[in-house]
């Protein structure tokens, strides 16, 4: 899933979130769509898990703990899949200037190499191996700048949207704490 469609279905689930639906009718919408991520399954899983423990008759400490552990665990496995393919692009990023470092010596050695089978030095005896020098060289950064940009990029975004995930995952938290302690004295 890309990080602006990622980013699109959050906006829209928090909207419906914090427009005043009710709790038992967002959970139970999230329950019939076996399709939903971001947002709206950190959100079912951590009310599926609140509304488990409540029903256990689980002390408030215990209910909004176990919600706070799930929530957790659902934004760690979010972020595990936004940073999906990231580490190709860090070990082409990281890897390609060694390659092409490689071939610059490389290079330089067939030039030295051509050097010494001739009694003359012209440019010409010299030329081709600086050419393969500076061609691995280019090559190698060619590969890696695009790679350590696109990571950047990626990278932020990722972090910017499990960022706004995890904010969620607290004022949801803070809400059903609200909502459990407003119970809690209704019952006094």
């Amino acid at each position: 899933m890309s990080y602006k469609k990622a980013q699109a279905e959050d906006e829209h689930f928090q909207k419906i979130f914090w427009s005043g639906a009710e709790l038992n009718t967002l959970y139970n919408n999230a329950q019939l769509n076996s399709k939903r991520t971001g947002l709206e399954d950190i959100f079912y899983q951590g009310l599926g898990e609140f509304l488990k423990l409540k029903k256990r008759n689980a002390s408030q400490a215990q209910t909004i703990e176990g919600t706070e552990r799930i929530l957790r665990v659902g934004l760690s496995r979010d972020q595990g899949t936004l940073e999906q393919g990231l580490g190709a692009l860090a070990s082409i990023g990281s890897v390609a200037p060694y390659v092409g470092l490689f071939g610059t010596v490389w290079g330089i050695m067939n030039a030295f190499i051509g050097l010494s089978e001739v009694d003359q030095v012209t440019l010409a005896t010299v030329a081709p191996g600086i050419a393969e020098a500076l061609i691995a060289t280019a090559i190698g950064l060619f590969a890696a700048i695009p790679a350590v940009l696109a990571f950047n990029h990626y990278t932020a975004k990722g972090e910017a949207l499990y960022s706004d995930r995890a904010l969620f995952a607290e004022e949801m938290v803070a809400l059903l704490q609200r909502q459990s302690l407003g119970q809690t004295q209704d019952q006094d």
